[in-house]
């Protein structure tokens, strides 16, 4: 049965038990002689409750564990010469999922039966024609093991399934016939539902704390395995980065010094565009702009932070360097070569950053009290005045954390600094040179021909983890920064 019928059988039986909870607890008041210690739709909200959480869970928890003992089941049938050199068990793996997802579409089509689709004894080279016509792409990998081991494939899965239905039903029913007899007039049905909510808000809260300690976890654990084959001191200390994706990837010189030192200096670029521009726009806009004008520039000044990066990326890769080419290259100055430069990045990622900037900024600065101005207009001062020796100083900690936002969107952008930057890893103080940043090299190292086992590729995770303790790093100093300066103006 699809997952999407089987939640919609537990939330009818939820509702069902609702309706039931509810008219129970009201039958055992005996109309007005017994007084109900809650509502009446608390006790249909406990029964509700009692049938979603338990087959819910039951369902999360199985969808996640069937595939990691599946896969582990079909992996101990694929004998070791079906792995080819250069290749891996996981990759076999794949191919059976292809393959059994092709007799899916075989047998969905007409093409096959279920039965002949099951049949360990089939002829291969007749369930591969009809593999084939099912549209299927069958690689010319596929073997008579791997076909067998797709059969299997779908027959512990389709086991599985029903297995997981018939779980989630009866935990379903189980927690409607808990409910029912719960509900009766003395029951504390509203206390059991608050405490339910608050156990799911509790749970709300953690997701974001859980998913930061997986990413990290993960993050960690990799850059671990990658450094067990890569010296630390030549990552951390090393000049040179230049990758071999040929073989095991042994004769890589993989130094991060030239990737942080393109990634701070576009940063760099962006951030001494987007927090002049920003920040003066933000106190024109909520000190000197009136209602009619502030209306009409403040949603379109926005309008760029809802601009998809490529988009950007195509700017600058299309607009920008050309621009800065016909000014400061061979026909001009004559300092920069091509259109891929450091400074193209950071002009068009400093637009992008422009909404970052002067959005909260003006929220920060609308925040500041109207008796500081009044006080200070009050002692004579004048609006820029007011602007320069109160506001600003009253509004310093949450505009550093507007720059710091910027800063960490400036530090992780990819798509800009990929069609804009250019993909060399070097060390140069010439802004019109192309440099490259380490989320760009993430993704090129992701997706080379590495195997994933080298440290060609496991180099991406010890790039990432580096970016995050700079990055922290930067939201601890920040924070230090904020806290002094609230504690001066509180």
């Amino acid at each position: 049965m699809p997952v999407i019928w089987l939640i919609l059988i537990v939330l009818a039986i939820a509702v069902v038990g609702y309706v039931l909870g509810r008219g129970r607890a009201l039958a055992s008041a005996g109309g007005e002689q017994i007084k109900l210690h809650s509502l009446p739709s608390y006790y249909g909200s406990n029964v509700a409750m009692k049938v979603v959480v338990p087959a819910f869970l039951i369902l999360v928890l199985w969808l996640l564990a069937q595939p990691l003992i599946v896969n582990n089941s079909i992996s101990g049938l694929i004998p070791d010469s079906e792995i080819a050199e250069g290749s891996s068990r996981g990759l076999v793996l794949a191919e059976v999922r292809r393959a059994a997802r092709g007799l899916d579409n075989a047998v969905a089509s007409g093409l096959i039966t279920e039965d002949f689709a099951r049949n360990a004894r089939a002829d291969f080279n007749d369930v591969t024609a009809r593999l084939k016509e099912a549209g299927q792409v069958v690689t010319s990998q596929i073997t008579q093991p791997i076909l067998r081991a797709a059969q299997e494939y779908r027959i512990q899965n389709a086991t599985g399934n029903l297995m997981m239905t018939i779980a989630v039903i009866l935990a379903a029913m189980a927690g409607a016939a808990w409910g029912l007899a719960e509900s009766k007039a003395d029951f504390r049905a509203r206390n059991t539902v608050e405490q339910g909510v608050k156990a799911l808000l509790i749970a709300a809260a953690s997701i974001a704390i859980l998913t930061t300690i997986g990413i990290v976890f993960s993050l960690v654990f990799n850059t671990i395995e990658f450094f067990r084959l890569y010296p630390a001191f030549d990552f951390f200390f090393g000049l040179t980065w230049s990758p071999t994706f040929s073989g095991r990837g042994g004769n890589s010189e993989l130094g991060i010094i030239p990737l942080l030192w393109g990634t701070f200096y576009i940063s760099f670029v962006a951030l001494a565009v987007a927090v002049p521009i920003g920040l003066f726009a933000a106190v024109y806009l909520s000190e000197y702009a009136g209602p009619n004008v502030r209306a009409v520039a403040k949603p379109l000044l926005e309008i760029l932070a809802g601009i998809p990066t490529i988009v950007y990326g195509l700017f600058a890769l299309l607009t920008v360097g050309p621009l800065l080419v016909s000014i400061f290259g061979p026909d001009g100055v004559g300092i920069m070569q091509a259109g891929t430069a450091v400074m193209t990045a950071g002009l068009v990622m400093g637009i992008m950053l422009i909404p970052f900037v002067s959005s909260l900024s003006d929220d920060i600065i609308n925040a500041v009290p109207q008796a500081m101005r009044d006080g200070s207009y009050g002692l004579g001062a004048t609006k820029s005045e007011t602007v320069k020796q109160v506001i600003l100083p009253a509004a310093l900690p949450g505009i550093v954390g507007a720059i710091l936002l910027a800063a960490s969107r400036a530090i992780g952008e990819t798509m800009i600094v990929v069609l804009g930057a250019g993909a060399a890893a070097r060390l140069s103080l010439n802004p019109f040179d192309a440099m490259t940043t380490v989320t760009a090299k993430i993704v090129s190292q992701l997706t080379g021909d590495a195997d994933f086992a080298s440290p060609v590729a496991l180099v991406a995770f010890a790039l990432g983890m580096t970016l995050f303790v700079v990055t922290l790093g930067l939201n601890i100093v920040a924070l230090y920064i904020v806290r002094k300066y609230r504690e001066q103006y509180d």
